[in-house]
């Protein structure tokens, strides 16, 4: 499942291409499931001729925000991804199409069905983003600060890691990358940890993720002694960028 140095990849593609363009035109394919809450074509009516003026994300979550109307929230789920083009056919698996005045295309694609394409009117003050927690990128707390999102909590750390209402955007490997790092056991009871190891997950968890979105959330670009290329090397032996800029 894309983490958040995905997610912050593709906003930043979309930013690139999106922010400050007009979207001339809009196709949706018919998949309720996909879109969540409002049907393609609603989704199509609120983009098309308005002006994308942002293109923020919080935790696993990004969104476009719109001149007028509603904002445009995306889930990637196990296989979004977002694709930027100019001429061709559009690619394998898409569900949402937008042209600017620039003539560039941006399509959202999912081979697994399982992102979602929802509108909002005040993302961060709506479900499911007002159920989150920080942003374990922009948000990240100090080390007390950590330390009290902790401390009541006796389930395991990795555990507590993954849950979206303690840090936004941590996942599987991230948190093993991290409490690797921080040489701290996974099963660990997330409330015993002491001020020391509270100091190193958090380093643990900036550096992690800082180096991870400025690879482009490459794996081929992360660093060779990280776990990652033993343990998720194997299964995942490329990132979804990687395969991405092989086939263009």
């Amino acid at each position: 499942m894309p983490e958040l140095p995905e997610v912050e990849t593709v906003r930043r593609l979309a930013e690139r291409s999106l922010r400050g363009r007009r979207i001339v035109s809009v196709a949706a394919a018919d998949d309720r499931l996909v879109f969540e809450g409002a049907s393609p074509g609603r989704v199509a009516a609120a983009l098309r001729g308005r002006q994308v003026t942002a293109v923020r994300r919080k935790g696993k979550h990004f969104w476009l925000e719109l001149d007028e109307g509603p904002a445009v929230l995306f889930h990637l789920g196990m296989s979004g991804w977002i694709e930027t083009y100019r001429d061709g056919a559009r690619p394998r698996y898409w569900k949402l199409e937008m042209a600017t005045d620039a003539g560039v295309r941006v399509a959202m694609t999912d081979a697994r069905r399982l992102g979602r394409i929802r509108l909002r009117d005040e993302p961060l003050a709506e479900p499911p983003l007002a159920r989150l927690g920080l942003d374990a990128l922009d948000e990240l707390p100090s080390s007390a600060g950590l330390g009290r999102l902790l401390h009541r909590r006796h389930a395991p750390v990795k555990a507590v890691l993954l849950d979206q209402s303690v840090l936004a955007g941590v996942g599987n490997w991230i948190a093993d990358e991290v409490l690797y790092q921080a040489e701290i056991d996974p099963r660990r009871p997330a409330a015993s940890l002491d001020g020391r190891e509270l100091r190193r997950l958090r380093t643990a968890l900036r550096t992690v993720i800082r180096r991870a979105v400025d690879a482009e959330a490459d794996d081929a670009r992360f660093p060779r002694a990280w776990l990652f290329h033993r343990r998720w090397g194997g299964r995942r032996t490329r990132s979804p960028c990687a395969a991405r800029r092989s086939s263009t």
